[in-house]
């Protein structure tokens, strides 16, 4: 068997698993098989990768490329071990910046081998040559949008950079003029390749890629993220397309049609236009009313009164947010869940889509923290029942449980479904301070007759309700 059919043999062999992964990762029960299948076809895919590669290379090669394997396999470790789960998104955000500059990379290095020496000292047959430099281009453009724009997508997720949208004048005028002046660079790249328009159509995905993602406010993020996701992978199909290899390829489209699917479903909880997440500058469509200043008075209590509360309760649900996440509250909360389920009281979480800054960041602490899944529902499968609820625990959470979304047509958030937790005989919103959530605006449940507030630490204040209790 030549390394050739070996190396394809491997890499269906790696297909295959990611599939299974992506198969296993849809369901809580079998997420840690999924994650294995991942590990594995990676494991099979790389090894697969640089033994074919090594048959070419001279030694020099193979030690630059081990130091390679090295140098981002103790990275990656390192990062995995230090990272805390509030960190998760924008590390998330900086992993699809380097795949998208990979792609750029690829893409350059096929026009020095191919273009820029010219189609005679090259492989590539001349009939062939125009379809290598529409690879070029569109591998150049996914990459390096995919690139700033999750490097932006990190500065906001970290708080470097202002969450709130960046509202340039005419932005969907410029967003479209530089589709069409990429367009027109790639098809004059394609009649006559030259260095000029390869920087030109660089320059232009850069500045694109930046402009789309800052133009969209803190509060749509999580979308972002994942619709960064499915770009990283269409740039990995491109790179795939460059460099003959089918296992980018198929793992790259499946990356992408995934992600962008994931998007959708988040757009549909959000009430937003996928189009306008690709369009770039979604989430100020809504409206621009964003005060961050009080309207009402809100009515405070203490751990005791919180722990009466509960224990003259029948029902209790708890909606977690990025505040229960940033606290590590997950594990009093669990011990909560268990105390209370003791007395024969029923508690169940609600759980929005776009909970956290990351699609499934609750799902994921919950699990962490042993809450059984059966009690962990999403918005859609809790909302009908928080009208006969005795309790609602708002931990960390705010912009997902805003009336104004559905009160407020002039709200940034207006239309995007929210968790109707006012319906709740009592709630208890558990916070540091009055100040608005992530994505600027104020929170009218805060004031209403049947809320109340809890104010400090989450896990300081779950541990003292425990302790009440």
């Amino acid at each position: 068997m030549s390394p050739e059919t070996a190396a394809t043999a491997a890499y269906i062999v790696a297909a295959l698993l990611t599939v299974m992964s992506l198969a296993g990762l849809s369901k809580h029960e079998t997420a840690r098989a999924g994650v294995a299948y991942g590990i594995a076809g990676m494991a099979v895919a790389l090894v697969a990768t640089v033994a074919l590669a090594a048959g070419s290379l001279t030694a020099g090669g193979i030690a630059l490329l081990a130091a390679a394997m090295v140098v981002g396999g103790v990275v990656g470790l390192w990062r995995a071990r230090v990272v805390e789960m509030t960190g998760m998104p924008e590390l998330i955000a900086l992993l699809h910046s380097f795949v998208g500059l990979a792609a750029v990379l690829v893409g350059w290095n096929g026009y020095l081998e191919v273009e820029a020496v010219g189609v005679a000292q090259t492989t590539v047959p001349p009939e062939l040559l125009g379809i290598h430099s529409v690879e070029v281009g569109v591998g150049v453009f996914i990459g390096a949008v995919t690139f700033t724009g999750s490097i932006v997508a990190y500065g906001k997720l970290s708080g470097r950079m202002k969450s709130r949208p960046l509202t340039l004048p005419g932005k969907n005028a410029l967003n479209l003029a530089a589709l069409v002046a990429f367009v027109a660079l790639t098809a004059a790249f394609t009649i006559t390749p030259s260095l000029g328009l390869m920087i030109g159509i660089t320059a232009v995905a850069l500045a694109l890629g930046w402009h789309l993602v800052a133009s969209i406010g803190g509060g749509d993020m999580p979308v972002v993220v994942s619709m960064l996701n499915s770009y990283s992978g269409w740039a990995a199909a491109a790179s795939g397309f460059l460099l003959d290899n089918t296992l980018l390829i198929v793992t790259g489209a499946l990356v992408g049609s995934s992600g962008a699917y994931l998007s959708y479903v988040m757009c549909q909880a959000m009430n937003r236009s996928f189009l306008s997440v690709i369009a770039g500058g979604f989430g100020v469509e809504s409206g621009t009313s964003a005060s961050g200043t009080e309207d009402g008075e809100h009515r405070e209590v203490n751990a005791d009164e919180v722990a009466e509360m509960l224990t003259e309760a029948s029902s209790v649900v708890i909606v977690p947010g990025y505040g229960m996440a940033v606290a590590q509250a997950q594990y009093p909360v669990a011990d909560l869940t268990r105390r209370l389920a003791d007395r024969g009281i029923e508690v169940r979480f609600g759980i929005h889509p776009v909970a956290g800054r990351l699609p499934g960041h609750m799902n994921v602490l919950l699990a962490e923290a042993k809450v059984p899944y059966d009690v962990v529902l999403e918005m859609d499968e809790i909302n009908d029942d928080l009208a006969a609820t005795s309790v609602v625990l708002v931990i960390g959470a705010n912009d997902t449980v805003n009336p104004a979304a559905m009160d407020d047509p002039g709200s940034p958030i207006a239309g995007m479904p929210v968790l109707r937790v006012w319906e709740a005989k009592n709630v208890v919103v558990f916070k540091r301070s009055m100040a608005v959530g992530y994505a600027g605006v104020q929170n009218p449940l805060f004031f209403k007759e049947n809320t109340s507030m809890i104010f400090g630490d989450a896990k300081a204040r779950v541990e003292d309700i425990l302790k009440a209790l």
